[in-house]
C-alpha cells in the first residue's frame, strides 16, 4: 500500500557531498550540482532495494523535478551521504525522508560507475548497494518520487529485458549483479 503525501523539500542543489578518489578516499566536499554538471565529480553515493515480506520489490519513479533521469523507475532509494554523515546515517534518513519508512538494511557491494544524461551532467558514482526488508506503508515524498510500483523479483528482471528504456542506468547495472551474484542474500530476507 502507497499513499502521497507532501512533504518538505528534503534535497538542495548546494548540499555539500562527498568528492572522493578512486580508492575511496575522501579528497573534497562540492555541492551536488558541480558534481553531477559536464562529466560530474567522482562521489560517494548509494542505493536501497527495498522487498516486502511478498517478496516483490519497491520501485519508484523519480519526480519530474529531477536535474537527472526524471520520470525514470528505479530502484527503492538512492542519494547521496552528506559532509560529515555516514553511509548508515545517510540510507535512514533518506529512507524516511522519501518513503517515510525505517527499517534495517543489508550491505552489498559497492562499485564505481559513470554514466552520462543527454548534455545535462553525468553520474558519476562510487555507490554502496543495500537490500533490506518492509512491510510498513510506503508514504512517498511527491517532491522526491512520482509514484512506486511494487514487482515480483521476476517481473523485476523480465521488466529491464522489455523496457530498459523506461530504468535509470544505475539500476540496471545493480539488478544485473544482486541477481548474479547476491540473489541468496535477497532470498534471504523472506526466511
Amino acid at each position: 500500500m502507497t499513499e502521497s503525501r507532501q512533504n518538505e523539500i528534503v534535497s538542495f542543489i548546494d548540499e555539500q557531498l562527498i568528492v572522493v578518489d578512486e580508492q575511496d578516499n575522501i579528497l573534497d566536499y562540492k555541492s551536488k550540482i558541480a558534481c553531477h554538471q559536464g562529466e560530474g565529480i567522482l562521489h560517494r553515493a548509494f542505493s536501497i532495494f527495498i522487498f516486502n515480506g511478498a517478496a516483490k520489490l519497491i520501485l519508484q519513479k523519480r519526480s519530474n523535478q529531477k536535474f537527472l533521469w526524471p520520470n525514470f523507475w528505479s530502484n527503492s532509494c538512492c542519494s547521496h551521504p552528506r559532509k560529515g554523515e555516514t553511509n548508515e546515517e545517510a540510507t535512514r534518513r533518506r529512507l524516511k525522508e522519501e518513503l517515510g519508512i525505517e527499517t534495517d538494511l543489508l550491505y552489498l557491494y559497492t562499485f564505481q560507475y559513470h554514466v552520462r544524461y543527454a548534455s545535462l551532467g553525468a553520474e558519476r558514482e562510487q555507490c554502496a548497494v543495500y537490500i533490506g526488508r518492509s512491510d510498513d506503508p510506503i508514504r512517498i515524498n511527491k517532491n522526491e518520487i512520482a509514484e512506486c510500483k511494487f514487482l515480483s523479483i521476476q517481473s523485476v528482471s523480465k521488466e529491464l529485458k522489455k523496457n530498459p528504456e523506461q530504468y535509470t542506468p544505475w539500476f540496471k547495472m545493480e539488478w544485473s549483479r544482486i541477481m548474479a551474484e547476491y540473489y541468496e542474500m535477497v532470498d534471504a530476507l523472506f526466511i
